[in-house]
């Protein structure tokens, strides 16, 4: 587990590459802002998580299923995760700042990411 990634992974720099062609202009894991966000847009008020659909059981996804194995171990570990994720969406949202999720299967259709971005990002 040591090798898995927080930032920087595949499906987070795809949609960086692609915000950053279309424009727009982001901080990265911002310790000030609830929950750590992947990308901060501090002007709009926005945030993007890039959630991986393992670690943060994409439900209906394929990869967010849970392992039959050791389920002891990763159901408690999981549900961890979701708990944190729904406290940061909600802190977030007290606090003015409205949030996009972005899961890791969507990024592997990057028109149907871009429109859903620029659907977020430019409404006001």
């Amino acid at each position: 587990m040591r090798r898995i990634r927080s930032k920087d992974t595949a499906p987070e720099m795809a949609v960086r590459r692609l915000l950053h062609g279309m424009g727009y202009r982001y901080r990265l894991h911002r310790k000030d802002v609830p929950g750590k966000p992947d990308l901060i847009f501090a002007g709009r008020r926005k945030v993007i998580f890039i959630h991986g659909c393992f670690w943060h059981q994409h439900a209906g996804c394929r990869e967010g299923r849970l392992p039959k194995s050791n389920a002891a171990y990763w159901l408690p570990k999981l549900e961890r995760n979701q708990a944190r994720d729904k406290a940061a969406l909600e802190h977030l949202a007290a606090s003015g700042w409205d949030a996009l999720v972005v899961w890791e299967c969507e990024t592997k259709d990057l028109n149907a990411s871009a429109r859903k971005l620029r659907n977020f990002l430019d409404q006001e």
